[in-house]
């Protein structure tokens, strides 16, 4: 029995241009439309064993084989590339493209346009890509208020820009569309936010009313001790919100919890956790029980006279 046809080393993995493999005789036309090759985009395939449909990198790999001068890939994808995911199940691939470039529409690709300066783009990981201030700019000012905190605020914790930084940029950009957007959302932003549903439970509360609140706060107890970190805390009256992931329904994460919730309820906290759904699905009931411990312990401190709490 033959054995199979050896695969080229520089074609086992990686997206590649098939008119090109064929040109410098890596393979054959008829090869390339046989089993062992998938067609990604017009022109561009992988090796079967290098295909996964939810592997956004590598559609980034594919996309950026098509991408014309000047062009890079921006936006949510660019956001992916610099570390911080914020991607939906089999989401195209965004790509920024000046205004007057040309490349053919493909349901895997999101095309936008506008002045791409060479300044804005730069390469990461081999890819044409929008520098970090400008995927941080371009989130910022686009899409829903929540959306584009959500994208700030990642790039902003995962430490790909600063805040500063990209207050000087938005500054030197003044006229561009969606600035208005853009400068509420660096009003409200806050590096310190560790996962998207934070962004979106805090965004609800200060919507509420009921800020200014501290992201990850440190509570110690009476002797100066470290209790534990909390998500978001009103420090002078004691109470603290939580956002609860998945993870914390690990049998470890789940006796942590325990622990921690023990000793930050000793240290004289009232804190409260909620999910996904409760930020979601019932951001009404959301409000009313952080409104309700708020109004509670401002009472308590009221009826003990307290007007400097420590």
């Amino acid at each position: 029995m033959p054995s199979p046809p050896r695969v080229p080393r520089r074609l086992a993995f990686l997206p590649f241009r098939g008119s090109r493999a064929v040109a410098e005789g890596l393979l054959s036309w008829t090869r390339l439309r046989g089993p062992a090759w998938h067609r990604l985009l017009p022109d561009v395939y992988v090796h079967r064993d290098g295909y996964r449909v939810d592997d956004h990198r590598m559609w980034c790999d594919a996309v950026a084989l098509l991408l014309p001068p000047d062009a890079a890939i921006a936006g949510l994808s660019a956001a992916y590339l610099w570390g911080a995911d914020l991607l939906a199940r089999d989401a195209p691939v965004t790509v920024l493209l000046p205004r007057t470039a040309r490349m053919r529409g493909h349901p895997r690709i999101r095309i936008s346009r506008s002045a791409v300066p060479e300044t804005d783009r730069t390469r990461f990981a081999g890819l044409p890509v929008t520098t970090e201030l400008r995927t941080a700019f371009d989130l910022g000012r686009q899409g829903s208020r929540t959306d584009a905190l959500v994208a700030v605020d990642a790039l902003l914790h995962r430490r790909v820009v600063k805040l500063p930084a990209l207050r000087a940029y938005a500054g030197a950009h003044a006229g561009w569309p969606g600035m208005p957007l853009l400068r509420e959302v660096l009003a409200l932003a806050e590096p310190l936010t560790e996962s998207p549903m934070e962004t979106r439970l805090r965004l609800l509360l200060l919507d509420a009313g009921l800020g200014p609140v501290t992201a990850q706060h440190d509570v110690h107890d009476g002797r100066g001790r470290f209790v534990g970190r909390v998500d978001l805390a009103w420090p002078a009256l004691r109470v603290a919100v939580e956002y609860d992931g998945d993870h914390h329904r690990e049998r470890a994460h789940f006796r942590q919890d325990v622990a921690r919730l023990n000793a930050l309820r000793a240290a004289g906290w009232i804190v409260l956790r909620f999910t996904a759904d409760d930020v979601l699905r019932h951001p009404t009931r959301t409000i009313a029980l952080t409104t309700q411990a708020l109004r509670e312990r401002q009472a308590q401190r009221n009826a003990m006279g307290v007007t400097n709490p420590r």
